[in-house]
């Protein structure tokens, strides 16, 4: 299946593999696609230049391409990269940054991955009186005393039946655990990959909801 080029261009929607940021959107004619698709890299049509461009081949802001989707109607693309810098001209990381319109809420939702980032960035680059380098200094003895110690609170806050209690002690918990998996070379990709290995769609794969095969 490929992306319907009847028309001349599709739009391409690409987002961070990782925060699942949207990025920015681009178009492709069907060269940009094809070249996409044989360098892994992504590759757009400039409609005001009428030429094809490579983006990052000046800025050196590339993006790796992870998976490419195509919607129902085979007419716009969904793109997951990782970038090796801005997505946006400007410098910004996304060129969405304009926000016009927001629901309240106060908290991030790649948050997740965020944090997985951050503590994995310690590990490379050191930053005075980091608590994550202090852990990563002493070792995974200190680093597992630390997850067994919150893995014991959090069930102290459930026995307590305190929600404020519990949800800081699986934040707490949350976050040594990610300590410990960057100290061993675990990424939150090696966990996603087994919990989806976990999974197995059933019925005719139109939405249904997956059934764990292992728990």
């Amino acid at each position: 299946m490929k992306p319907d080029f009847s028309k001349g261009l599709v739009p391409a929607i690409v987002t961070d593999y990782h925060t699942k940021e949207v990025l920015m959107l681009a178009y492709m004619n069907e060269e940009a696609y094809q070249k996409t698709l044989e360098t892994k890299q992504t590759w757009f049509y400039s409609r005001s230049r009428d030429e094809l461009w490579n983006k990052g081949a000046t800025s050196g802001n590339t993006q790796e391409v992870q998976s490419i989707d195509l919607d129902c109607d085979q007419d716009t693309l969904l793109i997951q990269v990782v970038p090796a810098g801005p997505a946006c001209h400007t410098g910004e990381v996304s060129c969405f940054y304009n926000r016009v319109a927001e629901k309240e809420t106060n908290y991030d939702a790649s948050i997740i991955d965020n944090v997985m980032l951050e503590v994995e960035q310690r590990k490379q680059e050191r930053v005075e009186n980091s608590y994550t380098n202090y852990l990563y200094d002493k070792g995974v003895d200190k680093i597992g005393k630390k997850v067994i110690e919150e893995a014991g609170e959090v069930v102290i806050a459930a026995k307590n039946e305190d929600k404020e209690e519990l949800t800081n002690e699986v934040s707490d918990l949350l976050y040594h655990t990610f300590v410990m998996m960057a100290n061993q070379g675990v990424s939150l990709e090696d966990v996603k990959q087994e919990l989806s290995n976990r999974f197995a769609k059933k019925g005719n794969n139109k939405g249904d909801r997956a059934e764990i095969e292992k728990w």
